[in-house]
């Protein structure tokens, strides 16, 4: 198949593009497809009381240095048991309160997360037609996490590709393709409706977890969503795109003229929210054992003024 072309790019964020649809001043995209009656109708999905964490542990070290210059999480004690036991603590002011207190340093895209609308740039444009000078050393003007703290809870439908396919983990540069998620829903009897956040699984991270090697994870090669997915996406009218890979899209690129084309399209053009490296090795379990691949879902980001992006423990609820 005849890589991509640039051209191709710009034409397909053109073809795909929300800009305007919902106003021109909406800084929330494909979350407008999700109604409060949504959101009542997918609280119903809660059947057995079963929940599911599908935030990654935030010990692993998935962060190689091949993107970005991330860097996996730091855990500093401020404050221990020790401090305690041996008097530190006595004496400071605090009326002899003894306790623990800690930190983390952590990059806003280093482990399970949302991707915030000014997180990918369309040329010099962000989602809607925004500059995207409107992203600052100060954070973004416009389009950042925080405009979706509460709108990140409707009806999540797993797609579990991998089992589908009858396989552990799909190959690093498999393109899941529309035919693909249009299988999959239909050989687990569910339905994608507007307004649902959709979730696929892989099989590439758990692939990771078992061979406790990360090498290649973050920015390496990977299986993911193909680039004419951005339709599915689109025609769909989802409310989000998550998967268990580090950046949700099939790597090595379908082009030689970009870097990450799906992106270009998803994020600036169509407006979708992206949730990256989700843990999903229960639920998938659980949604095989009881054939049930429907949930309540929620995942609300952290209330970060003007940042690109936020760690996240989705929860499943059954």
């Amino acid at each position: 198949m005849a890589k991509l072309t640039r051209q191709d790019i710009y034409d397909t964020a053109k073809e795909l593009s929300n800009w305007g649809r919902w106003g021109e001043d909406d800084q929330i995209g494909t979350l407008n497809n999700v109604s409060p009656e949504d959101i009542v109708a997918a609280a119903g999905l809660v059947r057995k009381g079963k929940t599911f964490a599908l935030g990654l542990d935030l010990k692993e070290k998935i962060q190689s240095g091949l993107f970005g210059g991330r860097w996996n999480m730091i855990h500093q004690m401020l404050a221990t048991g020790t401090d305690a036991v041996t008097g530190e603590q006595d004496g400071d002011g605090k009326a002899y309160l003894r306790y623990a207190d800690d930190a983390i340093n952590l990059p806003c895209q280093g482990s399970t997360q949302w991707d915030a609308l000014c997180h990918i740039f369309l040329d010099d444009q962000m989602y809607n037609g925004y500059p995207a000078t409107d992203v600052t050393v100060n954070g973004a003007k416009r389009l950042g996490i925080e405009h979706v703290r509460d709108k990140m809870v409707g009806r999540g439908v797993l797609l579990d590709i991998a089992r589908w396919k009858g396989v552990d983990s799909l190959d690093d540069g498999y393109g899941i393709t529309n035919a693909d998620l249009d299988g999959c829903a239909e050989a687990q009897g569910v339905e994608i409706r507007k307004g649902d956040f959709v979730i696929v699984r892989t099989g590439h991270q758990e692939r990771c977890l078992s061979a406790g090697d990360w090498a290649g994870y973050a920015g390496g090669d990977a299986p993911g969503l193909s680039f004419e997915t951005a339709r599915w996406i689109k025609g769909h009218d989802i409310a989000a795109i998550c998967a268990d890979t580090w950046g949700c899209e099939v790597r090595p690129n379908e082009t030689d003229e970009a870097n990450q084309p799906w992106h270009w399209v998803v994020i600036p053009a169509i407006g979708i929210s992206m949730g990256e490296i989700f843990y999903l090795k229960e639920l998938g379990e659980d949604c095989a054992q009881d054939g049930v691949y429907e949930f309540l879902f929620t995942a609300p980001p952290l209330h970060i003024p003007g940042a690109a992006g936020s760690p996240i423990n989705p929860q499943a609820i059954k």
